[in-house]
């Protein structure tokens, strides 16, 4: 799949699930969950010696129904081995320049956490497809969008961190082109999963 292919599917799913698991059979079942309302884009935290396996394991069984990225690549090391098991991209909570070179060379789309307008700047001069708001979004919220994207209106801003029921639809208004939500789309029984899922797509298309 192409790199634009894979920033369109983002797009147009503005939602993305971030599953922090180190369990094929627990991953899989928040993956089934959330695809039930249409949520397809995933992203799978690097944060055990799982994650590779498991981010394989998911691309191998649900193809293109899915759009699988790596998140919390620190460096260069993960990134690697990230795109090596199938990560279609990559997010971390910061920005680095080797890790934007690698997505660059492999036409695999990056979105480092940034907070001020000068991270903000020198991450999409290294060619990185989406700005994570981190840890911006927890505390300044939706209004952090609108603040960047004034005199940047160009740049695709990916939230993380602080999206809720209450607020997701504040979140939409505000521009941003896709929302990274964890516990509601990864906690509990399936059912419940399945619940917040289809709750968050209703609103999202209420807006």
């Amino acid at each position: 799949m192409r790199k634009w292919e894979i920033v369109k599917g983002i797009f147009d799913s503005g939602i993305m699930t971030i599953i922090r698991t180190n369990s094929i059979d627990r991953a899989e079942e928040i993956v089934e969950a959330g695809l039930v309302a249409g949520i397809n884009v995933l992203e799978f935290s690097f944060n055990s010696k799982e994650s590779p396996e498991i981010i394989q394991y998911i691309r191998n069984k649900y193809g293109n129904k899915v759009f699988v990225g790596a998140g919390t690549i620190l460096d260069a090391f993960d990134a690697k081995l990230a795109i090596r098991f199938g990560a279609q991209f990559i997010i971390a909570p910061n920005f680095n320049k080797e890790v934007a070179k690698i997505c660059n060379r492999e036409q695999i789309p990056y979105c480092p956490g940034c907070t001020t307008i000068t991270e903000v700047i020198m991450a999409a001069e290294y060619g990185a497809s989406f700005i994570k708001l981190f840890p911006a979004s927890n505390f300044w919220g939706a209004d952090a969008v609108k603040v960047i994207n004034t005199p940047l209106p160009q740049l695709p801003i990916l939230a993380s961190g602080g999206v809720t029921l209450d607020n997701i639809v504040d979140w939409k208004k505000s521009g941003v082109a896709c929302c990274g939500i964890g516990s509601l789309l990864t906690k509990g029984t399936k059912a419940e999963i399945e619940y917040n899922a289809k709750e968050i797509v209703r609103l999202l298309k209420s807006t």
